[in-house]
Order: structure tokens, then C-alpha cells, then sequence
């Protein structure tokens, strides 16, 4: 019988009664098996984080920061081998999860030197009469033990981001990871297992999702920090809605082709920027490209650039350096997304480049003359199709990127700065970038999104600020 990979409960490796396999998307092979907690050990998870937390909280800066850094430099140092283990279990090209650990290894280091910076401020209250010789001290205090439920598209950084600013300001957290890709965070639990943090401070439980409720409600867990699905999360919040929630759910992201973004050359490399992040993942990531409202003084050319960068890509065994897109996560994944593609194509839609399934693979698709109330437009596709669609300028563009239900990130491509800051003002969306696609995240900004794509804020020092809630010190009869 093959290896069955232990959990950790409270730091400590730890095997249970039942597990579960995990298989590799591309071939189906068998890629380990996992160990999962019983009840008891679920317990004894969430006891130890609850009885860790004043500790945890109370632990000097510079032993919290060197413990993220010391995870920071094993993830570099261990980069190919955890790179290898994120294509396996999700499928992912290998071209990207090198990208993925690169970025795991700057989200701990930011956790690292964002603790250290963690220190409040100080606030002169003699502003007024009535406040001669006070002064207030504002910091922030862990809100309580986190439970973080982590999606299965990036199956390290995801945890990443919910691990390094929960201990950066010390407070505990319990990782359930998706069960189809539970192997990075087991790694990671490896790395923090070798760091000094106080027993308790972490666990990473592997419980299947229909266990997930009990956590979610568990009164020794006040926060709940969700990445996923848009149904799950509103549930988890109306199921807890006395609980600090944070949700990163999902989105169809937009970019908008200003009719100044025209020339050959910036148009070719919009083009290959869009081809590139509408495909990455397999699309399988909340801000992939979806959609594309280019004006129509350059459609024209754009699509004909896009369609020939989607074209270019190469698809297969994500393990093989040279495959750009790899394949969705499941079967059932797959097949979803051929149904959707076809329902655009039944309602009048024109399929320009791809648009065929090859078991788990979709090849690479554009679509255009797509219905505004198909799926592949209103919902999250989370594949890789790409709508590309003309709009008659700045106003049309920016009110189809708002006809949506989501709002996570947007991007426009456009060197007028009236235009950008127009964007930045009337897109209902937790983030524009300008002169690229809606893809791009640096690890340390904030990132979230509006309307049904989630509340609160992730990016190291914005979940830092999340985590926790002010609390005020004012000392009185100082000499100011």
C-alpha cells in the first residue's frame, strides 16, 4: 500500500481514520494519497489555536518575522521540488507554478517585513481645549484564531496568503485546503513545522468539504477568511453573519482597448498580454481575462492579433517546459465549459480560434458576436475562453465592463491619464490596471473585489488589517 501523507494538527503530523486520493488532472494517475481528521483531531486543532492565541499574540516581532522568513527561504530553496508537486496536483503548466512559488516566497517575505513594521501610531488629541495633555496610541489586535479555506487553483500562494498575515500579527489559523489539491499546503506545514512558533499558532486540516460547516461555525474561530466560489462563500457568510468574514470570490474579468491604444506595435502586444492571461491556469484563475471591449476603430486589428497569439499557444502535459496551457482541473470541469462554449455558439456567438475539448484540455478559445446574456459573458467562466467584443467608445466600454455582477479587477488599455483616472473613478471593481490586462497582482498591493465577487481585502498588509480590529490607548496629563 503506497505512503498516506499526514495532516498536521496544532504543528505536529498526524494521520486519521479515513483519506482521501488525489489524482493527477492530465492522466487521471494516482499521485498520493491523504490522510483526514477525524472529529477528535479536528477538535484538538481548533483547541490548541484558541489556547495559542494570547501567546501567539503576544510574541516579540522580530521571532514572528523570522519565522515567515525562514518559510520564505525554504520555498526557494525547495522551489523545483514544490513546483513539481503543484503541476501534479492541479494540473497546472509547469512555466507557472515555478511562477506560483516564486510568489509564495515574496508573500511570506512580505509577511516577514510587514511584521516588523506592525506598530501603530501615534495621535495628538490637544487638537482642542478639552484635550490638553492627552495622546492616543492606535493599534491593532488579532479580531481571534483564523479559519482559512483555500481554492484548489493555486494551491501554495492561496495559502500562502492566508498563512503569512495571520502569524505576521499573531494570531493562529487553521488551513482546510481544497481537497483536490491538498499536497502544497502538507509542504508547507513541513516548512512552518521546522520554525519556533508557539504549538498551536497552525494546523492543516484536511477535512473533506461536507465537514466544512462545522468548522465554519465553530465559536473558537471568529474569523473566516474564504477564497473560492461565489455560492460557497455567500453561504458561509450567511451561515455565520456575527463572524468577521472575508470572501475573494470569483469574477469575469474585462480589459478595454481605448481607441488611443492604436498602433500596430501597442496593439500586438495587448493582444499577446490578453492571449497570454486569458489562457494561464488554463483560465482557471478569478482574474483571468474573460471579456474584451475593444473600440471599434480597432477591433478589427486587435482580434486578428489576438486570435493569432491564442493560436500560438502550446497545449499539453502541463510536466512538458514548453506547454503554455495545461488542462482544467477535472472532467466535470471540462465538460462545463464545452457546454458553455456551446450554448454561445447555439445562441448566434462565432467561434474564432479553438473551442474543443480533448478530455480535462479545452483548447484555447475565442469567441465574438456572443449574445450580452450568454454565460460565457455574465457568469465565470473559469476556463479558457475569451470573449472579444467591439463597443462604440470610452462610455460603452466602461458601462459593458459594469454590466456584470462581479467587480474584481479590470483593465484598460490606454496612455491618456484623463482616461485612466476616469476608469479608476466609475469601474465598479476592486482594482484597474492600466496598460495591461486585469491578471496582473503584485502580492503586497490590496486585492479584492466589489458586488459579488467578495468583501475585504487580501494582499499581505491589507489581510494584516482584516485580521485584526483597532484598539485605542489614551494617556492623559502629558507634557506634549
Amino acid at each position: 500500500m503506497s505512503k498516506v501523507e499526514p495532516f498536521w494538527v496544532a504543528g505536529r503530523p498526524a494521520t486519521g481514520p479515513t483519506s482521501v486520493e488525489v489524482h493527477h488532472p492530465w492522466d487521471g494517475r494516482l499521485i498520493a494519497t491523504v490522510a483526514q481528521p477525524d472529529p477528535a483531531q479536528v477538535d484538538a486543532g481548533v483547541a490548541a489555536a484558541a489556547v495559542a492565541a494570547d501567546a501567539l499574540s503576544a510574541l516579540p516581532a522580530h521571532a514572528r518575522a523570522a519565522a515567515l522568513t525562514h518559510v520564505s527561504q525554504r520555498i526557494a530553496q525547495r522551489g523545483e521540488e514544490i513546483a513539481a508537486l503543484i503541476t501534479a496536483e492541479s494540473g497546472k503548466p509547469l512555466t507557472w507554478a515555478r511562477a506560483e512559488v516564486a510568489r509564495a516566497t515574496s508573500t511570506f517575505r512580505w509577511g516577514a517585513e510587514e511584521a516588523r513594521r506592525w506598530s501603530g501610531q501615534l495621535q495628538r488629541l490637544d487638537t482642542d481645549p478639552a484635550g490638553a495633555g492627552h495622546v492616543a496610541v492606535v493599534r491593532r489586535f488579532p479580531r481571534g484564531p483564523v479559519l482559512g479555506i483555500t481554492p484548489f487553483n493555486f494551491p501554495l500562494n492561496l495559502v500562502a496568503h492566508k498563512v503569512a498575515p495571520a502569524l505576521a500579527v499573531g494570531t493562529p489559523i487553521i488551513i482546510k485546503p481544497a481537497p483536490k489539491t491538498p499536497l502544497s499546503s502538507l509542504l508547507l506545514g513541513e516548512l512552518l513545522a521546522e520554525t519556533d512558533l508557539p504549538e498551536g499558532s497552525w494546523s492543516v486540516l484536511t477535512v473533506p468539504n461536507e465537514s466544512m460547516p462545522d468548522l465554519v461555525a465553530d465559536p473558537r474561530l471568529p474569523v473566516v477568511s474564504f477564497t473560492g466560489s461565489e455560492a460557497v462563500g455567500w453561504a458561509i457568510r450567511d451561515a455565520v453573519p456575527r463572524k468577521h468574514v472575508v470572501l475573494e470570490l470569483g469574477g469575469n474579468a474585462a480589459a478595454l482597448v481605448a481607441a488611443d491604444w492604436s498602433s500596430a506595435e501597442d496593439l500586438r502586444w495587448a493582444a499577446q498580454r490578453i492571449a497570454t492571461f486569458s489562457n494561464y491556469q488554463a483560465g482557471q484563475s478569478c482574474i483571468a481575462v474573460q471579456r474584451v471591449y475593444a473600440d471599434r476603430t480597432v477591433y478589427d486589428e486587435l482580434l486578428a492579433e489576438v486570435a493569432a497569439a491564442v493560436e500560438r499557444l502550446h497545449t499539453g502535459d502541463p510536466a512538458d517546459e514548453a506547454t503554455e496551457v495545461g488542462p482544467l482541473i477535472d472532467l466535470a470541469a471540462a465538460e462545463r465549459v464545452e457546454r458553455w462554449i456551446g450554448e454561445a455558439v447555439d445562441a448566434g456567438a462565432t467561434v474564432v480560434v479553438g473551442g474543443k475539448r480533448d478530455g480535462t484540455t479545452i483548447a484555447p478559445t475565442v469567441l465574438r458576436d456572443v449574445p450580452p446574456d450568454a454565460r460565457v459573458v455574465r457568469e465565470e467562466v473559469f476556463g479558457p475562453v475569451l470573449v472579444v467584443e467591439p463597443v462604440d467608445g470610452l462610455d460603452d466600454g466602461l458601462a459593458r465592463i459594469n454590466d456584470s455582477a462581479h467587480g474584481l479587477q479590470a483593465g484598460v488599455f490606454t496612455r491618456n491619464v484623463q482616461v485612466a483616472f476616469r476608469a479608476h473613478r466609475e469601474l465598479e471593481v476592486g482594482g484597474v490596471i492600466v496598460g495591461d490586462v486585469p491578471s496582473y497582482r503584485a502580492d503586497q498591493m490590496p486585492y479584492g473585489g466589489t458586488k459579488a465577487s467578495g468583501v475585504g481585502r487580501e494582499g499581505v498588509r491589507a489581510a494584516m488589517e482584516d485580521l485584526t480590529a483597532e484598539r485605542v490607548l489614551v494617556l492623559t496629563g502629558v507634557d506634549l
